[in-house]
């Protein structure tokens, strides 16, 4: 991996796991970034993806993403509940997944379970210089 990524990679994971701190809440999920680069053939945007881990009952928090994030959301492990403004709550399934449209406001994004864990892939196209991912809503 260059320097360059590494460096990138691990600040994208302050961003995000930072975002529920910076607004004196608790951290209530942790997160990793996966990947982040250049799509070399959309000149500005680039492809992000983080893996979210929900301990039991754990919850992101309302929050909104980038104004430029597409977002595809992939369940890996447990059931996550999900509601983004306009659309019912759901829960989702192993195997399953959800989008978010740019400015998409996610109104409940937590661990369906309060004694398993659950995990998901979030993939973001968004614009290069757009940060940060997540900007949680303020109470």
């Amino acid at each position: 991996m260059k320097p360059g990524r590494t460096v990138l990679l691990a600040l994208l994971g302050c961003l995000i796991s930072g975002a529920a701190l910076a607004h004196g809440e608790p951290e209530r999920n942790t997160t990793r970034a996966v990947y982040a680069g250049k799509i070399t053939n959309i000149p500005g945007k680039s492809l992000k993806v983080v893996e979210v881990l929900y301990n039991p009952g754990a919850s992101a928090g309302s929050h909104t993403h980038a104004k430029s994030a597409f977002i595809y959301a992939y369940v890996l492990e447990g059931e996550v509940r999900s509601q983004v403004a306009g659309q019912p709550v759901r829960v989702y399934q192993v195997g399953e997944y959800w989008t978010e449209e740019p400015g998409a406001h996610h109104l409940i994004s937590e661990n369906a379970s309060k004694t398993k864990p659950a995990r998901l892939l979030a993939t973001f196209v968004v614009d290069d210089e757009d940060a940060p991912l997540t900007v949680p809503d303020r109470k």
